[in-house]
Order: structure tokens, then C-alpha cells, then sequence
């Protein structure tokens, strides 16, 4: 790393304590830019290179964080949360809640209830999967070598949501990818939550063909985020839909598959699957 290189990363890390420190405050990009002693345009393009995000998201990520916490561990009205996160109102606290989560402050607080939501399980030629869905379309695929431990994971993310052991037809639709080739894949519904740079990503995934591979890199450039592929790598290891989503078609630039949150080896077998299944279309 160069002397400059050294400098840029020690002025980040201390903006990012500053925020840590100060988000109650919300101090602006003028303020953060003023404790590193760089103007504020500067600041910005160095914090978006090093972070992936802006100085402005990377606050806002912050402070739903806190007030996810204090949501989640106390009965405290979302007066108080929005007071105790730095935010002028509740109105402020339900757009950034709605923009990044998805969902209102008030559904991630009573933990989707109301929500009505159908799962299966399901065979796959790479094992075991829950498939869950609601009225809007698929919301969460996973393999699941244990069926009961899938299950807990899913259930945490909702805990108050009505689940039902149902086969629907949006998972039935979802599930003939298996069999089918992906040109019916607009007819799959999708009911995601995550934040705006989540779902570019997850959008840019569904791009790549069956058969083909990506990078990091390449997939950060699809979405004009050349320098972010490390957030990107992120934002790949939350989707919350395996397979259908795929996540298992990106690897390293060397050309190593690299990890996969089902598992290495079940990411080699699928990427060696599609390859033969591409090659007998073609």
C-alpha cells in the first residue's frame, strides 16, 4: 500500500468512527468532511471508493441498525426510536425503513404480523430446499440439509408472521427451473426486501446466463459500481433466494469458485450442472 493509499484509508477509518460515534447527531457531509480536514466533494468520492456507498447512505445504514436494535429488544414507540436514532420524526424513520429494509418500521417491529406467508420443502437435484412465498410472489429459497434449522432461520426474519405448510402455484412456478430452461423466468414473482444497492445486484445476477460465469468485478461494473466489489460480495452473500437468484454463478477473478453460503461443493455442482444442461440447448 502506498504512503498516499495509507493516508486515504486512515482518514476513511476515522470518518467512519466519527459517524459511528456521532449518528444520534446526523452530522451532514460537511461535517464528516471537516474532521478529515478534505472538502466535501473530495471526501465523498474517497468515501464512496473505500466504502462502497456514500457518506449519507453509510449514516442511514447506520442508524436503522440502531434503531432495528431498539425496535427489536424494547416496547418502545416509534416516536421514541426515531428520538433515539437522531431522526427529526417517525416520518423520517418510516421513508428510511421503506427505501433500505422494504418494509415500515412498524411491520419490522411487530416481526410481520399480519403477514401471511405459505412454505414447502422440496426436492432439487443439489438436495433439500424450503421454498416460502407470500400473496406478492417468492421470498425465500434455501437449501436445506437440515429441514428444522432452515425452518428457525426463516421463522427469526419473521417471527410473528403467520406461516403455513402450503404448496402454492407461485412456488410451483418457481420451483420448474429446475426442469425448465430460464426464458420463462420474467413469470416467476419476486417479493423481495433489501436495500436499493441489494436489489441492483440481485437484478444484475438474474442477468447472467445459465451456463456462464461472472466476477465480482464484473458484476460491480454491470451495476456502474466499478470500484465496489467488495460490497458487492455482500450484497451476494444476502440473497435470500438461492438458486433462482443466481449468486452461485459468480467467482473470483483468478478463476477460483470461491465460498458459497450453501456450501463449495454444492456451488462446483451446480455451476458443472447448468454448464452440461447449456450445452445440450445449444
Amino acid at each position: 500500500m502506498s504512503t498516499q493509499e495509507t493516508i486515504n484509508y486512515q482518514r476513511i477509518a476515522d470518518a467512519i468512527q466519527y459517524i459511528h460515534q456521532n449518528f444520534k447527531e446526523q452530522p451532514d457531509l460537511d461535517a464528516v468532511a471537516a474532521q478529515v480536514h478534505l472538502s466535501p466533494f473530495h471526501f465523498q468520492k474517497l468515501f464512496k471508493e473505500w466504502a462502497g456507498v456514500s457518506p449519507k447512505k453509510f449514516l442511514q445504514y447506520l442508524s436503522l441498525e440502531h434503531a432495528k436494535t431498539i425496535l427489536k429488544a424494547n416496547k418502545i414507540s416509534l416516536f421514541d426510536a426515531a428520538f433515539e436514532t437522531g431522526l427529526s420524526g417517525t416520518g423520517r424513520l418510516h421513508d428510511m425503513f421503506v427505501k433500505i429494509e422494504g418494509m415500515t418500521p412498524g411491520e419490522y417491529k411487530n416481526g410481520g404480523e399480519n403477514l401471511s406467508i405459505n412454505y414447502s420443502f422440496a426436492e432439487s437435484p443439489f438436495g433439500n430446499i424450503l421454498v416460502t412465498s407470500t400473496a406478492k410472489g417468492i421470498c425465500h429459497i434455501a437449501f436445506a440439509d437440515d429441514e428444522h434449522k432452515a425452518l428457525m432461520e426463516f421463522k427469526n426474519n419473521f417471527p410473528n408472521a403467520q406461516l403455513k405448510q402450503v404448496v402454492d402455484m407461485i412456488q410451483q412456478n418457481a420451483l420448474y427451473i429446475f426442469t425448465h430452461d430460464w426464458s420463462k423466468l420474467d413469470q416467476i414473482k419476486l417479493h423481495l426486501k433489501g436495500t436499493d444497492f441489494q436489489l441492483k445486484v440481485w437484478e444484475a445476477l438474474l442477468k447472467i446466463p445459465m451456463g456462464k460465469l461472472s466476477t465480482y468485478g464484473n458484476l460491480a461494473a454491470a451495476i456502474d459500481k466499478p470500484k465496489a466489489s467488495r460490497a458487492v460480495g455482500t450484497a451476494i452473500g444476502d440473497n435470500p433466494v438461492a438458486f433462482l437468484i443466481p449468486c452461485h454463478r459468480v467467482i473470483q477473478s483468478t478463476g477460483s469458485f470461491g465460498q458459497y453460503h450453501w456450501g463449495s461443493i454444492r456451488k462446483t455442482a451446480i455451476i458443472g450442472w447448468e454448464a452440461a444442461k447449456a450445452d445440450l440447448i445449444q
